[in-house]
């Protein structure tokens, strides 16, 4: 039988006769579907790899953000030392562990202009000056003053690099992929707070600050030679810049013209591309449209529920939480041990994200961290009884404030630190993403500035039972919250998700099997119309992406 032959015998009226006829004819059939379906894989989906590369490149800058965080834990016992070379009080320890969140707002702010005006590449690139002075200004420091002014810098640096990573990973990326690859930020924090732990068990916080250098310098150097996002060139009007940057991010197989001009499209729709930059009206117009201020009030509330449990807390203070809390365990052992947790439980939430969703990590997030902190709250409570006790009483079950840590940052892990920071990056509009984007980051730094300067404040007023009691109630409220307002972006377009945002369409869900079935048969009917043949009209086409 030639091909000819085959292709007369699939077009015939009676397929399944055809296909009942013998296990030859079936065999025919089944080898043209494959065949058809291979080049339409290739040309659906680019190289993985080349986009897992760029994003880890882009995402290099937060393990930074997160030797920042991990930084207060280590060098405060240090210098709170009796040897200490800069001895510090109560207040002064404060203001190290929470000075560099001051610094972040106005990286955040930055960020987003950077963005907007030259780029994600040159964004990300010039993130990593500001922190690698910084880090030298704390190495060779000789006065608390010192430390103040390089935790500040550290702090603008690392809110800078917050939001054009996620950006830059949601641009690159396809739907497929970009869930997980945008939780490399996450991954990248929590490995930089894995590290500061370890080296600091062992090591001077002088020593420290010098090692965390390297961080900043490597993801300045490989940021170079990574390309512009392609969503970023056509908005500047720059299609054939947009079409090499796509090149090198999906490969020589890859249908880059399709993608070009459904970004072209898009931008047209939207006006994203009418001027290479906004005016000032235009873009107040922007951030005030509700597809803009949705998300931004969405995500906001996101985070300050999600700082408000008490994260940053456990982070910041996290050596000085386990020796209060009455546990026979070493504590630099179990910090240690809590950032290799949270270094896993971020990889996991990585890979949960693409296949669960945003909204049900987060609910594990909510109602976990919810159980924990309260639990934790009630143990230091019967713990401070024990203590003010005449005489006092020894501590019972000191396994159990470590569990509730430890599963506190299990739960909180898998949704708090991964959703709301990719969702940074899928919620907001083209033509101001990259400004908005700035403005979210700020709001969130500057919860963690609230939460971790006034964490001392708080265990004198309600004692350090009833402030975990009280990060233990934001979480449940927050669970509500999250349960009516946050959208389900999983297997999503950029496109698709500002279309709903700006009343463009009414859901995010999935249609109905019926409604699918219908759209189905209408395009097929269109194609034949177009003089399709039926044996090419594969259901693997119609399907929606992971």
């Amino acid at each position: 039988m030639t091909g000819k032959d085959s292709v007369v015998l699939v077009d015939k009226d009676t397929m399944p006769q055809i296909m009942a006829a013998g296990e030859k004819g079936t065999t025919t059939v089944t080898t043209l579907a494959t065949v058809e379906s291979q080049p339409n894989k290739a040309a659906e989906r680019g190289k993985a790899m080349r986009q897992v590369v760029a994003a880890f490149v882009a995402n290099l800058g937060t393990i930074n953000t997160g030797l920042i965080f991990g930084f207060s834990a280590v060098v405060i016992p240090q210098l709170q030392a009796a040897d200490s070379l800069i001895p510090v009080d109560e207040s002064q320890s404060s203001w190290v562990a929470s000075l560099s969140a001051i610094g972040t707002p106005i990286g955040c702010l930055l960020s987003g202009y950077v963005m907007d005006n030259f780029g994600r590449k040159k964004a990300l690139i010039a993130t990593q000056i500001p922190t690698i002075i910084g880090w030298i200004i704390i190495a060779c420091a000789s006065n608390v003053g010192m430390i103040y002014a390089g935790r500040v810098l550290t702090g603008f640096g690392s809110g800078m690099v917050g939001a054009p990573a996620r950006v830059y990973t949601s641009e690159v990326t396809q739907p497929h992929l970009r869930g997980m690859l945008c939780a490399l930020a996450s991954t990248g924090i929590s490995l930089g707070v894995l590290i500061q732990y370890t080296l600091g068990a062992f090591t001077s916080w002088k020593f420290l600050s010098g090692v965390s250098i390297v961080v900043p310098v490597a993801a300045l150097i490989l940021m170079l030679l990574m390309p512009e996002t392609p969503n970023y060139l056509v908005s500047k009007q720059k299609p054939e810049k947009a079409r090499r940057s796509l090149a090198r991010l999906r490969g020589s197989s890859y249908n880059i013209d399709r993608e070009v001009e459904q970004l072209q499209s898009f931008a047209a729709k939207t006006n994203a591309s009418g001027k290479k930059s906004l005016s000032l009206r235009e873009t107040i117009q922007a951030l005030v449209h509700p597809s803009c201020l949705k998300p931004f009030a969405i995500l906001t509330i996101y985070f300050m529920m999600y700082q408000f449990s008490g994260v940053n807390t456990i982070t910041f203070y996290a050596v000085e939480i386990f020796r209060d809390s009455g546990t026979k365990m070493d504590k630099n052992t179990c910090t240690i041990l809590l950032g290799v947790v949270r270094l896993i439980f971020t990889i996991v939430g990585a890979i949960l994200l693409r296949r669960c969703g945003r909204r049900p990590l987060t609910f594990i997030s909510g109602i976990g961290c919810g159980f924990t902190m309260i639990g934790l709250g009630v143990y230091l409570y019967f713990k401070h009884q024990w203590d003010t006790a005449v005489p006092p009483i020894e501590p019972t079950a000191t396994w159990f404030p470590v569990a509730c840590i430890f599963i506190f940052i299990t739960t909180c892990t898998v949704g708090f630190l991964i959703v709301p920071w990719v969702m940074i990056g899928e919620l907001y509009p083209m033509k101001v993403r990259g400004l908005v984007g700035g403005f979210t980051t700020c709001m969130a730094h500057s919860f963690v500035f609230i939460v971790v300067k006034t964490y001392p404040f708080l265990t004198h007023v309600l004692e350090r039972h009833g402030t975990f009691i009280l990060y233990g109630c934001f979480s449940f409220v927050g669970t509500i919250f999250f349960y009516l307002c946050l959208p389900e972006t999983k297997g999503k377009t950029l496109q698709e998700i500002e279309d709903y945002f700006s009343g463009r369409t009414k859901t995010l869900k999935k249609a109905k099997q019926g409604s699918n079935d219908q759209q189905e048969h209408e395009g097929q009917q269109m194609l034949l119309a177009n003089g399709a043949k039926p044996s090419v009209l594969s259901p693997e086409k119609n399907k929606l992406l992971p």
